[in-house]
């Protein structure tokens, strides 16, 4: 471990000290890694428009200057105040002292229970106001700080997230997350159907304005034949 005087004569920003990389994969399982991308894309846009809204997937926070302190990556985090952009890592001191105030954690069979109480008293102590927890298809948990400290969320099913106005539905242990105009949270292939489904639709209102403007002008050239001005009708 480097002591304290020799930390204090080192640039505390080096790579070295503060590495973007925890050498873990972001998922162990493909249900695990479609959740976080569910939840992280739906995210961003829903706050696409926000530009001091900064969201991340499997970042590494460091919430203090000290290489005493390990960091955390939550699966998806959520840092109102700041702004969207590149990052490495999320190093606290750099970003006005503003901790994530929401955090998403998707568990996958290689979760111990010691593992996810040491992040829940992480996020306790470094000022997480709203963390979820989901376990795909066993169970959906909630904390919210109250008092300055993170309470469990009795009533699950049917809350709408304080912070970002999604609602969530916990119903025979399938979990649904609801923008706040009530459309769901759609899987990266349903986004991109829907995208296509837009497209199309779009380009059907185009042709029929361009037949529409096709009949105004062959309209107006028969009524030019027939000596009339249609600019005068």
């Amino acid at each position: 471990m480097i002591s304290s005087g020799l930390i204090e004569k080192l640039d505390l920003d080096a790579d070295y000290l503060y590495p973007d990389s925890d050498g873990k994969p972001m998922a162990d399982n493909t249900e695990q890694y479609e959740w976080i991308v569910k939840i992280k894309e739906n995210l961003e846009i829903l706050f696409a428009d926000n530009p001091n809204v900064f969201l991340a997937g499997d970042l590494l926070w460091y919430p203090v200057k000290s290489t005493l302190v390990n960091p955390c990556a939550p699966d998806v985090m959520i840092a109102f105040d700041r702004p969207k952009g590149y990052r490495g890592s999320y190093k606290q001191w750099l970003e006005d002292n503003i901790p994530p105030q929401v955090v998403f954690e998707i568990l996958s069979p290689s979760n111990t229970k010691k593992e996810m109480s040491r992040k829940l008293e992480f996020y306790q102590c470094y000022g997480v106001e709203e963390y979820y927890l989901y376990d795909p298809g066993v169970s959906f948990q909630g904390w919210l700080r109250q008092d300055d400290v993170l309470q469990p969320i009795d009533q699950i099913n049917g809350w709408v997230s304080p912070r970002l106005k999604i609602r969530f539905q916990w119903e025979e242990k399938t979990l649904s997350i609801y923008y706040p105009n009530g459309d769901p949270f759609l899987s990266s292939i349903e986004l991109a159907k829907l995208a296509e489904l837009e497209k199309q639709r779009a380009d059907q209102e185009k042709q029929r304005a361009d037949q529409e403007k096709q009949r105004a002008d062959r309209l107006a050239q028969r009524l030019r034949e027939l000596g009339i001005n249609p600019d005068d009708l």
